[in-house]
């Protein structure tokens, strides 16, 4: 277990709220609404415009991202990643905090939290409970977008948080780090489909432990304490002493798994960027689980 001072991953809608009643925002505090809903669903930009968080900016996930990439949510280049939260207003010494619309509490903000943390910059908080909570307790919104002035951020990738498609099948060999797959069973079984998925039947990386990320969440949205997170970790037989590697379908959910080890003292999570978006369409066969395939045969 790395032994550090860790900053902290969550901050409470009271204490965000009371940031910006007292007038905190600005080049040392930023808010990001980081929402995105699969289409046909919801609209995450219509949305912001419509109501936020006072002073969010709006992270748009499908902007900051590798377009070039074949696979789903690949991350951008570090000057592509700078470039976009520059201009967003955050610099290195921004105290960053990520909320999304989710009706779970949580869905895509600890994916930002991972990319910053990615990128070098460890002053990065999740809004505990999201916007679900923040509405629930009658915080203030506004439709009037934010307009922060540009900073400067230098991005900086730590190779340590990212696995890549070469170095988790070398792991199906070396079993250095353990696998966790956050997406539901019935997906990581392969008994039911990915969602809005052409071409990508379900299953999972051979050797992975599933761990769904809703289970990490609390009914009411909030994440659960450091003790419930760990217990649900030992059920699954996790060594959180040890290397791990947190994987899903495009890199988001996984980012829910390295969040809940960084709140039990592990902040050294590393994420498998491509996740079963790449992996299905790359690795060999045998590496590839599915019951669904196999009742079909």
């Amino acid at each position: 277990m790395v032994h550090q001072v860790l900053y902290r991953a969550l901050v409470s809608t009271k204490w965000l709220a009371e940031s910006i009643r007292t007038g905190k925002l600005g080049p040392g505090l930023r808010v990001l609404d980081a929402s995105w809903y699969s289409p046909g669903t919801r609209e995450a930009r219509k949305e912001y415009l419509e109501r936020h968080v006072p002073g969010a900016s709006f992270f748009d996930i499908e902007e900051c991202r590798d377009t070039a990439s074949p696979y789903e949510m690949m991350l951008p280049s570090e000057a592509g990643f700078a470039e976009y939260v520059g201009r967003l207003g955050i610099s290195n010494h921004t105290h960053v905090v990520v909320y999304d619309g989710e009706h779970l509490g949580s869905f895509y903000a600890p994916r930002v939290w991972w990319m910053f943390r990615v990128f070098g910059h460890r002053t990065v908080s999740v809004l505990n409970g999201g916007f679900r909570n923040w509405l629930k307790e009658g915080h203030p919104v506004t439709s009037e977008p934010s307009r922060p002035e540009p900073a400067v951020f230098k991005a900086t990738l730590d190779r340590s948080l990212l696995k890549t498609y070469e170095q988790v099948l070398e792991n199906l060999e070396s079993k250095r780090f353990q696998l966790v797959d956050s997406r539901s069973q019935g997906r990581f079984l392969g008994t039911e489909p990915e969602p809005d998925a052409v071409g990508l039947d379900s299953g999972h990386i051979r050797g992975a432990v599933n761990m769904p990320f809703m289970d990490f969440l609390t009914e009411d949205g909030f994440e659960k304490g450091p003790e419930e997170l760990r217990a649900l970790f030992q059920t699954k037989k996790v060594d959180l002493s040890q290397p791990l590697i947190a994987t899903c379908r495009k890199g988001v959910t996984a980012c829910h798994v390295a969040l809940a080890a960084y709140l039990c003292g592990k902040p050294d999570v590393a994420v498998y960027d491509g996740s079963w978006s790449e992996w299905f369409r790359r690795a060999p066969p045998e590496s590839r689980v599915s019951q669904g395939k196999s009742e079909k045969a």
